[in-house]
């Protein structure tokens, strides 16, 4: 049985694209606190790559954005791909089925509580997929560029409230 569910924040907003025959396909990164602390005393998070299909790939595009609380509920799917210098990369992401918004309407993700935790985001290599375009190619990758760092709009760490914490 493959089945994972998950609580956490999104990095950045979410990046939307649509494949060849037009099915939407939209990716996130969540921060996904872990549930003990280091040696500093520090809580930790682990950044996990999402990917979500058709309809609910529009709607978290629309509707979720950098530091909305979701719950993801889905799959482990681990893909490969050739890189521009023809390594094999290997990705393992999760494939979302349900994406539940746990940020109320309206509700301001500015934390203005005082106790508050910072997470250094890792620097990773994004994972593009590729994407026919309309004119018929069937290598076109509008994926991110590999080279730039899919953390740098984001900032150095993200701030997460004790209160908002899944456990």
């Amino acid at each position: 049985m493959n089945k994972v569910f998950l609580i956490g924040r999104l990095t950045r907003d979410p990046e939307l694209r649509y494949t060849g025959n037009n099915t939407a396909v939209a990716t996130f990164t969540l921060a996904v606190n872990r549930n003990f602390t280091n040696q500093s005393g520090e809580r930790e998070a682990d950044f996990i790559n999402c990917v979500v299909w058709r309809k609910q790939a529009e709607n978290v595009k629309k509707y979720v954005h950098q530091g909305t609380q979701v719950a993801v509920e889905g799959r482990i799917q681990v893909r490969s791909y050739d890189d521009q210098n023809g390594q094999r990369r290997y990705v393992t992401e999760v494939v979302a089925d349900n994406v539940e918004f746990l940020t109320p309407k309206g509700a301001s993700n500015n934390n203005n509580s005082t106790s508050t935790n910072n997470f250094s985001a890792p620097t990773q290599e994004p994972t593009p997929y590729d994407f026919p375009s309309d004119s018929g190619s069937t290598n076109n990758q509008s994926g991110t560029d590999v080279s730039s760092n899919p953390y740098a709009d984001f900032g150095a760490s993200i701030e997460i409230s004790d209160d908002d914490l899944p456990f």
